[in-house]
């Protein structure tokens, strides 16, 4: 029995971690002297289930070629995603491209992916379970995945705003406890 290259095998492992969605299939059409050409454009989004996801654009002449294109163009561009608990954002955030907004929204456990096609395939990708979601303006996939990305780049993690502030998380989440205590006494 040959065995396979080391570099192969551990290609086709990290690609196993991770879940592609199909956003959206474009038909395209360039009329030439016997007809029409047809070519097909693809929108993918990837992600771990784990906090990292990109999304990748690919164009080809049959189906497949373009969903592979797309796919490995959405593994070249991951980010990571801060998520509380694992599951949700840790604040509501806004984003925006062209004429796509879209406005992310922490919710409690078991509230689920309130969100449309676009965006759904993003919070599925990236591993998050409860959030609400509203897109506003433009419904083409392409703006929201990338309104919704611009959103998603925005969220910030205590820990990223204690390390931006010289802090420790602690003195961090004690200052927003006794905050909130100051609101409710005020009221």
């Amino acid at each position: 029995m040959a065995r396979e290259p080391h570099g192969r095998q551990d290609r086709e492992e990290r690609d196993s971690e991770f879940v592609d969605r199909l956003v959206h299939i474009n038909r395209v059409a360039k009329v030439v002297k016997g007809g029409r050409r047809f070519g097909f454009a693809a929108l993918v989004v990837v992600g771990d289930q784990k906090g990292r996801v990109g999304f990748g654009h690919g164009k080809a002449r049959e189906v497949p070629e373009a969903i592979r294109k797309a796919t490995e163009a959405a593994k070249r561009g991951l980010v990571r995603i801060p998520l509380r608990e694992g599951r949700t954002l840790h604040h509501d955030v806004q984003g925006r491209h062209g004429a796509g907004k879209v406005v992310l929204r922490a919710a409690p456990a078991g509230t689920g992916i309130i969100a449309g096609g676009p965006m759904r395939a993003v919070f599925e990708a990236v591993g998050m379970q409860d959030v609400v979601s509203k897109s506003l303006g433009s419904s083409n996939p392409y703006n929201l995945v990338r309104a919704t990305f611009d959103a998603l780049k925005n969220e910030d993690s205590p820990r990223g705003v204690a390390a931006r502030r010289s802090l420790k998380v602690s003195a961090l989440q004690t200052r927003r406890r006794d905050a909130g205590t100051d609101a409710v006494a005020e009221a």
